[in-house]
């Protein structure tokens, strides 16, 4: 599974994520993001970044579909949706689910 993200700074963010913020707490891979303002945010060396995987992983032998009631907590994540999953979040992706 890729950690590697892109670095793209949420500007005047004044917020503090963290325990009991109030914002959905996603596992990945060595630090934790919060769904906020339809995307997701970690914090990094005193500022948040809007963080997204780079480049694309699939999640191979992925037999569950995901969508509204599968028991997963739903993410917005740009124009899709993630599914957190086994320690991570799924995205749909041309027939397969990706590793975000």
């Amino acid at each position: 599974m890729t950690t590697a993200a892109e670095h793209r700074t949420h500007d005047d963010h004044a917020h503090t994520h963290g325990e009991g913020c109030g914002h959905v707490a996603v596992p990945h891979g060595d630090h934790t993001d919060y769904v906020h303002d339809g995307h997701l945010h970690k914090s990094h060396e005193g500022h948040v970044d809007e963080c997204a995987a780079a480049g694309h992983t699939t999640h191979e032998g992925h037999d569950h579909q995901h969508g509204e009631g599968c028991g997963h907590v739903a993410v917005p994540h740009g124009d899709h949706v993630d599914y957190v999953h086994d320690g991570h979040r799924h995205a749909a992706h041309e027939g397969h689910w990706d590793d975000h």
